[in-house]
């Protein structure tokens, strides 16, 4: 089988980024998402439709067939990995290896990457706190919740972040809402107003919208003091 091209592998990666689960994807979403126009996604669908990569059908939206799960899988990955390499091994930026990793991951063959994985131990977590894929797919399930939407006086801690734009990540890692950040919600104002956070003995205010992307793992009785 001819290994897919960098189009078909992007937009395989960026169906299971909308809907992990498998739910159909509107045509408009995978648009918006890769920045493509609308007949572009169109007309792949249809190819990737037509080589069992994906179940698509007009008003339905698109889903990926077991096979097309499988590729994108493999891409997610291999894009995981690398960034855990460009972060881990050869020290950049935390904040900055997405685009880097974007470019990467279509030419890595399968060997070298294995060989990166190995070199760092098998890590489960790329440096985002993002599940790394096993080799055969699986992806272990975690019961996070948006810090934006905890109460007040509740305590977590920061295990994701998901957000490709680099300011954004450099201003979450400069507040130290980085994987592992312990944090406490101080106070909450409004439903989608501001939200201060005690994050390693520093008090950060914030509005609740420039936490997306922010997930956490609730400490178990931290709806206690604060």
């Amino acid at each position: 089988m001819a290994p897919l091209t960098r189009s078909r592998q992007d937009y395989l990666k960026a169906l299971w980024a909308l809907a992990p689960g498998g739910e159909p994807v509107a045509p408009s979403r995978l648009a918006a998402a890769l920045s493509v126009s609308a007949p572009s996604v169109t007309h792949m669908l249809a190819r990737l439709s037509a080589e069992g990569l994906v179940a698509h059908s007009r008003g339905a939206g698109a889903r990926l067939t077991a096979r097309g799960r499988r590729e994108a899988l493999g891409m997610v990955r291999r894009h995981r990995i690398l960034e855990s390499f460009l972060v881990e091994v050869l020290g950049l930026d935390w904040s900055e290896v997405h685009e880097d990793a974007e470019v990467l991951e279509h030419h890595v063959s399968d060997r070298v990457l294995e060989a990166l994985d190995r070199v760092m131990g098998h890590p489960a977590e790329d440096p985002h706190g993002s599940p790394i894929p096993d080799a055969h797919g699986r992806v272990a399930q975690r019961a996070l919740v948006p810090l934006a939407g905890l109460p007040r006086g509740a305590r977590a801690r920061v295990r994701r972040v998901r957000e490709t734009d680099a300011r954004r990540l450099a201003r979450w890692k400069a507040l130290g809402l980085v994987p592992g950040a312990r944090v406490r919600v101080s106070e909450v104002r409004g439903p989608e107003g501001v939200i201060e956070l005690v994050i390693g003995g520093r008090r950060v205010v914030t509005a609740r919208a420039a936490l997306e992307g922010v997930w956490a793992e609730p400490v178990r009785g931290g709806a206690h003091g604060g």
